[in-house]
């Protein structure tokens, strides 16, 4: 294949999981592949670009172009762990120097799910994934952000932080410091034990990851939607965080009289029901009545190549083409059950209508 005049390396680095895509001016998607989440910021600098690194080469073999650096016209890699300007700036000389692009932007991968989630990259996006992290962008450019470094930063919430909170309750539930729920049940029959206590011990003496934890978090929400009124309790609490972030973004940047578009991201997100979608939209709207929430129906990557293209001026037509291709986040391994402006864009860089019984009149 001939090199085409312009592409973008786009790479998505969630703590779960990563994504890599290259996209050239036309919109085209000339390859994609996943790996698993190798975020600096978790696994150290050189296995995390050893990761990005083989994914890279893997997407360039696959579009068939030349294995000689630079790659791509640009890379725009928007990563988890990119919570703080110098690790923007650390993670940029490291990429810079690896030369798969002639330029490079690094940013928190916030900003890919906002883009994905807008037609300009406008408005409020909040992820909550493994972690929880919140970005809004103004109509003139001012950015607002947390540093999302967990409880010293004042965070609550992401699967990790659920799923402990349902084992929590359970163990609590189990040896009567806590009241009675569904929980303890259900945490016992996820991890096959015999009781909770197995389930303490196994982690304590680490027969069982800690990372599995995050695996309660599914199973918080199924019980609270059965109406267990303490894992309800905590669901609540997750809501109420959501729409705290987004409330407080919208004051600092003075956009509560305006129309923001309030982009919900994140495997703990798009797997939340709709009830508790809902509610997040209720609470925001309370805030900014002309808001309009949408839960986010593209892969997070699909995001970061349209600031990739943002960045090398691409035309309109290009990011519909992009958006148009029909890259679900069910492509790269979400759950399809949870998307919900599933179609294809209807204008140029739509982002589609607003899922029904979601945003403000």
């Amino acid at each position: 294949m001939t090199a085409p005049e312009a592409v973008v390396v786009a790479i998505d680095g969630g703590g779960s999981k990563t994504d890599v895509m290259l996209v050239d001016a036309s919109g085209a998607i000339l390859g994609r592949t996943r790996g698993p989440g190798a975020s600096p910021q978790t696994v150290g600098m050189e296995k995390g670009l050893g990761v990005f690194e083989q994914l890279v080469i893997e997407v360039v073999e696959q579009a068939g172009l030349p294995a000689t650096r630079p790659y791509g016209t640009h890379l725009a890699a928007y990563l988890a762990g990119a919570d703080l300007p110098s690790e923007e700036e650390e993670l940029s000389r490291e990429l810079t120097a690896r030369g798969w692009a002639q330029s490079t932007v690094v940013g928190n991968d916030t900003f890919a799910v906002l883009r994905a989630g807008t037609t300009d990259g406008v408005g409020v996006a909040v992820v909550c994934g493994a972690g929880i992290n919140c970005v809004g962008v103004a109509e003139d450019g001012r950015v607002h952000r947390f540093p999302a470094l967990g409880k010293i930063s004042g965070d609550w919430g992401g699967g990790f932080q659920l799923g402990s909170e349902a084992l929590w309750w359970a163990v609590r539930a189990a040896d009567g410091r806590g009241p009675k729920t569904e929980l303890l049940p259900a945490v016992v029959n996820h991890f096959g034990a015999k009781d909770v206590f197995e389930v303490v011990e196994r982690l304590h003496f680490n027969s069982l990851p800690r990372a599995v934890i995050h695996e309660l978090s599914p199973v918080l929400f199924q019980v609270a939607a059965a109406g267990d009124e303490v894992a309800a309790g905590v669901v609540e609490q997750l809501t109420d965080e959501v729409s705290c972030l987004v409330a407080t973004t919208l004051r600092k940047l003075g956009m509560t009289e305006e129309a923001p578009v309030i982009v919900l991201g994140g495997g703990v997100i798009t797997g939340a029901s709709r009830d508790v979608i809902d509610v997040i939209e209720r609470q925001c709207v309370e805030v900014a009545p002309r808001a309009e929430v949408r839960v986010v129906d593209i892969a997070p990557v699909v995001g970061a190549a349209l600031l990739g293209l943002d960045a090398i001026g691409a035309s309109a037509t290009a990011k519909s083409r992009l958006r148009m291709s029909s890259v679900p986040a069910s492509v790269v391994g979400e759950n399809p059950d949870s998307l919900v402006n599933g179609r294809a864009p209807s204008e140029p860089d739509s982002v589609g209508e607003r899922a029904e019984g979601l945003g403000a009149s």
